[in-house]
C-alpha cells in the first residue's frame, strides 16, 4: 500500500533531510552518551547531561537510529557542570567529567541495569549494590600515544574523541600523582624514532614502570598490596601487564568478587597476574589460574611464591583451547573476559559443566547480557554489585554472582 500524499514521511527518511534540531536528553545509555529522540528513533549525543535541552548536528545516520554532536546547550540538565579540567574534553579519555560525580554513578548505573534487563532479559536481584571510589587521581595504568611532526618534535598524548587525531597532555587529572608526573617528562627522553604506543603502570610507595624499555625512565615490576578479609595479598606486575586500574577500590573489588565462599577447587579464567586467583587460594584447596598473555602468567607464579601460596596451578593457555579440560562439579569459576565477553564454546562448556558457584566480572553490559542471556539456563543470579572503577568515563565494572541451579 503507497503512503497517502498528505502523510508524514518516516522519521528515518526525515533524518536524511535534517543537518541540525534541537533535542532533549532523556537519560543515558551504557556507554556513556545522552539518548534523544525524534519519532520513536533514537538519537545518540556524546557530552550530553539527562534533562539537557540541545542543538545537535547529526554525524551519522542509520535507519534505526543516529548519532549527533553538541552545536549548542540551549538549557543545561540538572547535574550538568563546567569541565573540571577543559585540556582533556577533546580527548576520549573523560566523556563524563562534564556531569557531577554523583549523578555519574547513579546514571551509569541505570544504564547498566538496563541493558541487562533490555538485551539479558534478566531479572534484577533485590540486593543490587552501586560501590564507589576517589573520582579523580585513581587510575594505575594508562596508554599514551606518541607523535613526531615535521620539525622533529615529539608529543605524547590520547588520541581525540571519535579521531586519530593526538591531543598532546602534560597533565591528566585522572592518572595516581606519579604517573601524571612523567607526562611531561616523556617527550623529551624519547629521541628520534619513538614508539607509537607506550604503557604506564603505578604500584605502592610510587613506583612505577614503563613500557617499552625508554632510557632515563623506570622499567621492570611494581609491586601493589591488597587487604582482603584472608590477609593482606602483594602483586608484583609490569607496564606490559593488564591490572585492574582504581587504586583505591582495588580491595573492594577483590572482595566483591571472591567472597566469603570456601571449598575444595575454584578456576580463575583470564585470571592475568593472579588479582582473583591468591585471594581464592586462601579459601579453596586447589586454584587452577588460565591466561592467555604469558608474560602475565609468569607473574602470577611469582605472586603465587611470593605470598607462600603453593596451591595455585597457572596455565599459560588461551581458555578456547583450555575450557575443554573444566571438570564437571567444582566448586567455583571466576571469568574476567575482555570487552568481547565469552566465546561461544566457553559459555557452552560452562553451561554443560556448571560449577556450584559462578561469577562473571565484567566492564561492557551488553557482552555481559549477551552472555547471560545463555547462562541463565544452568545458573540463576544471586546477586549484582557495580563497582565505579571508571570515574569521568562512560564505563562501570559490573560483578554478578550466580548459582547453579538445582537438578
Amino acid at each position: 500500500m503507497s503512503r497517502r500524499p498528505d502523510a508524514a514521511p518516516p522519521a528515518s527518511v526525515r533524518l536524511a533531510e535534517i543537518d541540525e534540531l534541537e533535542v532533549a536528553i532523556d537519560k543515558l545509555v551504557a556507554g556513556g552518551e545522552g539518548i534523544a529522540r525524534l519519532d520513536g528513533i533514537p538519537i545518540f549525543v556524546p557530552r550530553a547531561a539527562p534533562g539537557d535541552r540541545l542543538r545537535v548536528r547529526l554525524t551519522e545516520r542509520k535507519p534505526d537510529y543516529a548519532r549527533a554532536e553538541i552545536v549548542e546547550i540551549l538549557e543545561p540538565g540538572p547535574g550538568r557542570r563546567p569541565d573540571p579540567y577543559p585540556a582533556l574534553s577533546a580527548t576520549g579519555l573523560c566523556d563524563l567529567q562534564h556531569l557531577d560525580d554523583d549523578l555519574q554513578s547513579r546514571a551509569r548505573a541505570q544504564a547498566v541495569c538496563e541493558t541487562l534487563v533490555r538485551m539479558g532479559g534478566i531479572t534484577l536481584p533485590a540486593d543490587l549494590s552501586v560501590i564507589t571510589g576517589e573520582p579523580w587521581h585513581y587510575r594505575l595504568r594508562t596508554e599514551l600515544t606518541t607523535e613526531r611532526n615535521d620539525k622533529g618534535e615529539v608529543f605524547v598524548g590520547y588520541q581525540a574523541r571519535a579521531s586519530n587525531r593526538l591531543i598532546p597532555v602534560q597533565e591528566c587529572a585522572l592518572l595516581v600523582p606519579e604517573l601524571e608526573a612523567l607526562l611531561a617528562v616523556i617527550p623529551r627522553l624519547l629521541g628520534d624514532d619513538p614508539p607509537r604506543r607506550i604503557d604506564l603502570a603505578a604500584g605502592d610507595d610510587g613506583q612505577v614502570t614503563v613500557a617499552p624499555v625508554i632510557e632515563g625512565l623506570p622499567h621492570g615490576e611494581v609491586t601493589t598490596a591488597v587487604a582482603t578479609t584472608a590477609g593482606e595479598i602483594t602483586y608484583a606486575y609490569d607496564a606490559r601487564c593488564f591490572f585492574q586500574g582504581h587504586r583505591g577500590l582495588l580491595p573492594r573489588l577483590v572482595e566483591t568478587a571472591v567472597g566469603p565462599w570456601t571449598g575444595k577447587s575454584a578456576y580463575d579464567l583470564y585470571a592475568g597476574v593472579g588479582l582473583f586467583a591468591l585471594p581464592l587460594a586462601k579459601r579453596y584447596g586447589h586454584v587452577v589460574a588460565v591466561e592467555a598473555d604469558r608474560i602475565a602468567v609468569r607473574y602470577a607464579r611469582n605472586n603465587a611464591r611470593r605470598n607462600k601460596l603453593t596451591n595455585v596451578e597457572s596455565f599459560p593457555s588461551a581458555l578456547e583451547t583450555w575450557i575443554g579440560r573444566l571438570p564437571y562439579e567444582t566448586d567455583r569459576v571466576i571469568v574476567d573476559p575482555p570487552r568481547a565477553g565469552l566465546s561461544q564454546r566457553v559459555r557452552a562448556v560452562l553451561c554443560e559443566r556448571p560449577p556450584a558457584r559462578l561469577t562473571y566480572v565484567s566492564c561492557h553490559p551488553a557482552t555481559l547480557a549477551r552472555d547471560l542471556r545463555q547462562l541463565t539456563k544452568s545458573f540463576t543470579i544471586e546477586s549484582l554489585a557495580l563497582l565505579d572503577l571508571f570515574p569521568q568515563t562512560g564505563h562501570m565494572e559490573a560483578v554478578v554472582q550466580l548459582v547453579r541451579n538445582a537438578d
